[in-house]
């Protein structure tokens, strides 16, 4: 194991710090950017009473994922009582049956609304809660389920019809929304949503080749485009056919590559700007998953010896670009806290699962 490039603490005080970015945020009903479509003029619902639940931290996938950090961080079980006691309390209050049924209904009648960020994060806080020992979470994942069932019949009917995805570096993209509700389906036992993600990616990605990692960047990206689409397919392939696919479509990608370079941010009070620290820690995360899949496709035998693979020089990238992004969490300025601690505890959890990784 390479204890340098993937220590065992990649996140100093990661449970503690997240759970008070999560306290903060589900206490902050404003700013927060609505994204309503009102269809009369008598439409003049506040935030609050159309998502009891996700009401607060900017907006709703925001929101969101902020509940998804505090169920992730609770579940660790490193925090200090007090402050476990406290984010459970805020959960708990956010998380029952009555409002989340009213977050489902939302949902249903808006098809395309939050698609598909929005629902990636939502059925990913769910199997968060079902998958926990906790009884009191596993309660919130069965809170849940409307929502999920809802999300499911929205997804599989998207999936169905959309001809093409949306390849860019912002919420919509289709390769990011598709890795996290795969995981999520399968995680749920929702095998239908799973197989309909699984369909839908080897129809949109599975022939991708020579993708033009130097052009992909641009000032308002929180994702990569192409990695988004690496991370997903390593979910859908099997390793080795994973590692075939990842020399075709990124045949170039080595050192030095701006796909793997850290960005900086000019300012950051700009809730555009921003999003490149979101950028490095997304990056970051997805080259440790990419990674760990490419190091299972060298221990069952690898791709054939013709072909260098890009492992040694994507790991390398991998501390680098969190520790750009982190500065993000320093800065204290809202437009980053309310959302780039859920990017920094998703990119550690990775990070730490690489370092206990070793290649054969």
């Amino acid at each position: 194991m390479d204890h340098e490039l993937f220590p065992a603490a990649p996140f100093p005080a990661a449970a503690q710090r997240c759970a008070e970015v999560v306290l903060d945020n589900l206490g902050r009903q404003y700013p927060y950017a609505a994204h309503h479509v009102r269809r009369s003029a008598e439409d003049t619902s506040m935030p609050h009473e159309l998502h009891p639940a996700f009401g607060t931290s900017f907006d709703w996938h925001s929101c969101v994922h902020m509940h998804w950090l505090g169920v992730s961080v609770l579940d660790s079980g490193a925090l200090p009582e007090e402050t476990a006691a406290e984010l459970r309390a805020a959960l708990g209050a956010n998380l029952t049956a009555d409002r989340l049924a009213v977050e489902a209904a939302y949902l249903a009648p808006n098809p395309s609304w939050e698609r598909p960020y929005g629902w990636a994060w939502l059925v990913r806080l769910a199997a968060a809660c079902s998958g926990s020992d906790d009884a009191g979470l596993r309660a919130w994942g069965e809170n849940l389920a409307g929502c999920v069932d809802t999300v499911a019949g929205l997804a599989t009917a998207w999936l169905g019809t959309a001809e093409f995805p949306v390849r860019h570096g912002l919420h919509t993209n289709s390769a990011f929304g598709l890795a996290w509700m795969l995981d999520a389906f399968r995680a749920l036992g929702r095998t239908d949503a799973a197989q309909a993600c699984e369909a839908a990616a080897r129809r949109w990605f599975g022939d991708d080749a020579g993708w033009a990692t130097e052009w992909e960047l641009s000032g308002q990206d929180f994702l990569s485009a192409g990695l988004s689409e690496a991370d997903l397919m390593a979910r859908v392939l099997a390793p080795g056919e994973f590692a075939a696919w990842l020399g075709w479509f990124l045949p170039d990608l080595g050192a030095g590559s701006r796909m793997l370079a850290p960005v900086g941010v000019a300012d950051e009070t700009d809730g555009y700007m921003v999003h490149l620290h979101g950028l490095n820690l997304s990056r970051a995360g997805q080259l440790a998953r990419i990674v760990a899949v490419l190091r299972d496709a060298h221990d069952a035998g690898g791709p054939p010896a013709a072909a260098a693979s890009p492992e040694p020089v994507l790991a390398a990238a991998v501390q680098p670009l969190f520790a750009a992004g982190l500065k993000g969490l320093d800065s204290g300025d809202f437009m980053s806290t309310h959302w780039l601690a859920s990017f920094a505890w998703d990119a550690a959890e990775s990070i730490e699962a690489l370092g206990e990784h070793e290649p054969a």
